[in-house]
């Protein structure tokens, strides 16, 4: 006979698979590094670009014909740069962390390019 599933274990063969997992700590990890990458985006904002426009006499460019499109594009920009220092970072931060090999020995290196070179006669008779 057949066993029925039932809702919860349906519910939790679903949990328990492993995408459902790995998406579910991808979106955990990615808010909090949204938060991360919105910290530093305002922190550039309020600190590099609010007297740049200052400066440039812009007092509000989103009272322009086409300003709300070109705050979302300034925006995003900054946002993109920040996410390609930071993702710089972590990569220079990886590469850092990789064990160097050992250099190969110098003798046996030889002991075998001699072993190599004396098959290698033999074969021919020479």
């Amino acid at each position: 006979m057949k066993r029925r599933s039932t809702f919860l274990s349906d519910f939790k063969a679903f949990v328990g698979k492993g995408n459902v997992v790995d998406l579910a700590i991808a979106v955990v990890i990615g808010g909090a590094f949204g938060k991360v990458v919105d910290a530093v985006v305002s922190l550039v904002m309020t600190s590099l670009l609010a007297p740049a426009l200052k400066a440039a006499n812009v007092s509000a460019i989103s009272a322009w014909p086409a300003g709300a499109v070109l705050v979302a594009l300034i925006n995003f920009i900054v946002i993109a740069f920040v996410v390609f220092l930071i993702v710089r970072g972590i990569e220079a931060m990886k590469r850092g962390e990789r064990p160097i090999s050992a250099a190969p020995d110098p003798q046996a290196q030889l002991a075998a390019a001699a072993t190599r070179l004396a098959e290698a006669l033999e074969r021919r008779q020479l």
